[in-house]
């Protein structure tokens, strides 16, 4: 009787949370399949600790701290590989993207990735700074800046690519 109250306290929890842990995955990983996979490696690991949970509470955290550190083991031992690029080729593609204009996702990816994954929790997640933090192991503090460096950035990036839009018209 007690693992079925376990298994329906599990699944109401995934049911919940699956939809916004699937988001956060496609933002970190950018791969459709990946981020299914990355969801279910998560859920699975969740099933194993799920006595480790103290308060149901605390779940949609505690899942996504167990995403963001699935995501992370995916790099751990991968080694990038590297290639010589064609300076003019580069140039060429900077123009190429300075036409086409710059949408808030490309933007966003040019975010470094200690201040994009802060925002994208606290935009996507809806997290507080302090639920954030324990996540990334971070300071409250230190997520309230990052939080408020990103913003500052992304909003100078786009108003930039206003300004060039504007300019051209």
């Amino acid at each position: 009787m007690v693992f079925g109250f376990r298994r329906r306290a599990f699944e109401t929890l995934v049911r919940a949370h699956a939809p916004d842990l699937y988001r956060f995955a496609y933002w970190l990983c950018r791969d459709r399949f990946l981020a299914e996979d990355l969801v279910q490696e998560t859920f699975a690991r969740a099933w194993k600790a799920w006595d480790s949970l103290r308060r149901e509470a605390s779940g949609k955290a505690w899942l996504f701290s167990i995403l963001y550190r699935e995501h992370a083991r995916l790099y751990e031992r991968k080694r990038l590989e590297t290639e010589a690029l064609d300076p003019e080729e580069v140039l060429a593609g900077v123009e190429q993207d300075m036409e086409a204009g710059i949408s808030l996702r490309a933007a966003l990816e040019r975010l470094p990735g200690g201040y994009r994954e802060p925002l994208l929790l606290q935009v996507l997640g809806g997290f507080s700074c302090a639920e954030i933090g324990r996540m990334l192991r971070l300071s409250e503090a230190n997520v309230m800046q990052r939080v408020s460096r990103a913003r500052k950035a992304l909003r100078g990036l786009l108003e930039e690519e206003a300004t060039r839009w504007k300019e051209r018209r």
